[in-house]
């Protein structure tokens, strides 16, 4: 079928209509109610143009394209219907262009700029209107409202929510909630679809929520963009709600190769920055992506890309989280990999540093096994600390990947006593079976998550009563929310804002002396000032004490490579060494981080290396046939008041007894309950975006 526009004869797809047609042959029509994703209406008039054999402007949007048709864009009617139209639009719209937060961005002010319109024949006197930010997540004003109607359309048909409607208000007729409800009483799910499509400032996100240091998509997908792995979070958990617990998996592993492990572990810092929490309490991301690890059906395996072998060689010296994970993807790319351990078993800190109670040995094993599966070879209790050695050795490039593994202690007096002991080593020995003696009375000293393992562990071994001390006020303790109220349960004594002055004792430990703080922060020069309350001094009895002050690494020093801030590896952005060929990655470079963290250090390593070694540095992965998102999601009653779910746990008696795991993954019906609580804010990335009159 052809039609011509303006002299010019296209061909046009069956069932288009006159916009359709000219904006796909990218020949621009003035509009602004059309969306290319939404029905047409025809409400705006900008659209109109001149067809032959009608006698009246015709709406472009809704005119059906019929072969042979003869279209005039800019003749005598329909610029004079066009020209009214926009006139009115623009005499009710507020002048604040320049102060609009879509300044630029503006399909109104690029469709009068475009036809060359002003407001002065109807301009109206509007009265001054602050926005409603009474809703979480979406900010409406009302006066910048051009009644086009696709904010509407994109509720009620696109999306099947069907909050918003046209309602009247001391502003005139616009879109809105009926009956003055708030949009989380109305039942909004807070998709963002209204403000992805509304062509104007009246309905945009809430300012606090969109960071500038952020690009556009990573604000619409702040829990994607805050993993440092940069898993596609929405997508898993859409599978998950769907009851797709393999492909949800296969999607955490086009990114990492430990899903399990980090839902047992992670710090999920992406809850922090999940848009649920303007509602109540974040989504499970984390516990979601554990109840997928363990409900895998291993389809994932069918679409593992394996590289033919390059002939290179790579030697991982370090089988923790960053180790294996670059080791994983490096063999994937063809290459022969041997990681090297000098501990019996391969895991790192997830095996060494991370009590049974929060990761058992069967979950680790499990997905080591399946990066071992990948052609990885793996060589324990082998020390190597001679890079320089391994290159002469053949191997082609070295990643240095020993973490941090030394425990340290602060200078305090009694430091030296025998049960004064180190994180590293008292949860090593833990892990081993072979536990340090802890008597009836132990403190930690230190606020992060390992103090908490350590306090943890201590009460498993039998003490009667642990503390914890530490210089920070509870509100900056670097120990998770999770950490702490568990602890607690368990009968752990939470001494925040204290400082450590010594420890008591003669030829064994009897305390530790502390005082509380009254100010602590860092100088300009990064040295602590520590500012104490006078006459609050006091000793904590103990029979052992625990430092939980951090790691560092261990025998860095032999490897003949340049170091910075004493034992760390210096590395650059693409984690070369100082040695042409030999890598570092994980704590070893950046000091004790997560696993997650570890586990991105390794990816972006593998990435480096594979480009050494000649390939094109390409490790992305497809586990699970692409499928494109239902857009329509239809109306959830109450879905603003939905309650996040909770996971069964051990009593506190119980857990006290031994090293069962504490905390059981979801139930299957739980994780989909609690998926559904997601707004799904990546569907909003799939509307399409109109182009502006100067793309054309």
């Amino acid at each position: 079928m052809k039609i011509t526009i303006d002299g010019r004869k296209i061909e046009v797809r069956e069932g288009a209509s006159v916009l359709e047609a000219a904006l796909e042959a990218d020949i621009f029509i003035p509009h602004l109610c059309s969306h290319p994703d939404l029905e047409a209406k025809g409400g705006c008039r900008l659209c109109s143009v001149e067809i032959a054999g009608l006698e009246e402007a015709a709406p472009a949007c809704e005119t059906k394209a019929e072969d042979g048709m003869v279209i005039t864009i800019a003749g005598p009617k329909a610029e004079r219907v066009r020209k009214t139209a926009m006139e009115l639009i623009l005499a009710s719209h507020p002048a604040d262009c320049t102060g609009c937060p879509k300044y630029g961005k503006c399909e109104l002010q690029s469709m009068y700029q475009y036809m060359g319109v002003g407001p002065e024949r109807w301009r109206k006197k509007s009265r001054s209107v602050s926005n409603d930010d009474s809703n979480p997540l979406i900010s409406h004003l009302f006066t910048r409202c051009v009644r086009c109607g696709r904010c509407i359309r994109a509720c009620q048909d696109l999306r099947g929510v069907k909050v918003l409607d046209y309602v009247k208000t001391e502003q005139g007729i616009c879109a809105g909630i009926p009956d003055g409800k708030s949009l989380k009483d109305a039942g909004c799910r807070f998709c963002g679809a209204c403000i992805e499509v509304c062509p104007t400032g009246s309905i945009m996100d809430q300012v606090k929520i969109m960071k500038e240091d952020r690009s556009y998509a990573e604000n619409i997908v702040p829990c994607k963009a805050t993993c440092p792995a940069h898993i596609d979070i929405p997508k898993y958990i859409r599978y998950i709600k769907e009851g797709e617990f393999g492909k949800a998996t296969a999607v955490i592993r086009e990114t990492v190769p430990f899903p399990e492990v980090l839902g047992m572990v992670c710090p999920h810092t992406c809850e922090s920055e999940c848009k649920r929490n303007e509602l109540g309490e974040p989504i499970s991301i984390c516990k979601l992506k554990r109840t997928a690890g363990v409900n895998d059906d291993e389809e994932w395996k069918k679409y593992v890309r394996k590289a033919e072998p390059t002939g290179k060689k790579a030697a991982v010296i370090g089988a923790g989280p960053a180790g294996l994970t670059a080791a994983y993807y490096l063999a994937k790319k063809g290459h022969a990999v041997t990681v090297f351990e000098e501990n019996e078993k391969a895991g790192g800190q997830c095996r060494y540093g991370i009590p049974s109670y929060r990761l058992p040995d069967e979950t680790l094993d499990k997905e080591i096994g399946d990066i071992l599966e990948a052609g990885v070879e793996l060589k324990t209790n082998t020390k190597a600390d001679k890079p320089k050695e391994l290159l002469a050795q053949g191997f082609d490039t070295v990643l240095v990947a020993t973490g941090t593994h030394q425990g340290t202690k602060l200078p305090l007096e009694g430091n030296n006593l025998p049960e004064v002991y180190v994180n590293a080593d008292f949860l090593k020995q833990a892990r081993l079976g072979s536990p340090l003696p802890v008597g009836e009375k132990v403190v930690v000293l230190g606020g992060g998550n390992v103090a908490y393992d350590c306090a943890r562990t201590a009460v498993r071994l039998g003490a009667k009563e642990v503390h914890i001390a530490c210089l920070e006020n509870r509100q900056l303790m670097t120990a998770t929310d999770d950490e702490i109220e568990e602890g607690s349960e368990e009968g752990i004594i939470l001494h925040s804002a204290h400082s450590f002055l010594r420890i008591t004792g003669s030829g064994k430990v009897e305390g530790v002396e502390v005082q509380k703080v009254d100010k602590f922060y860092f100088d300009e020069n990064r040295k602590a000032v520590i500012e104490l309350v006078e006459e609050t001094k006091e000793i904590i009895p103990a029979d052992a004490v625990i430092f939980a002050v951090g790691q560092r690494p261990r025998g860095t020093e032999k490897m003949e490579l340049e170091l910075t801030h004493g034992p760390y590896i210096a590395a650059n952005e693409k984690m070369e060494t100082s040695v042409p060929g030999v890598y570092a990655a994980g704590d070893v470079v950046t000091g004790t981080q997560s696993v997650i963290k570890a586990i991105a250090a390794g990816r972006t390593c593998a990435i480096q290396m594979d480009l050494y070694l000649g390939g094109d540095g390409d490790i992305s992965e497809q586990l699970v046939e692409p499928e494109v998102a239902n857009p329509y999601i239809g109306q959830c009653k109450g879905f603003g008041d939905l309650k996040r779910e909770n996971s069964e746990m051990l009593e506190p008696e119980t857990r006290a007894q031994g090293f069962d795991l504490v905390e059981q993954p979801f139930t299957c019906d739980s994780a989909k309950c609690e998926a559904s609580r997601c707004l799904q804010c990546d569907l909003r990335l799939n509307i399409s975006k109109p182009k502006l009159w100067n793309e054309y």
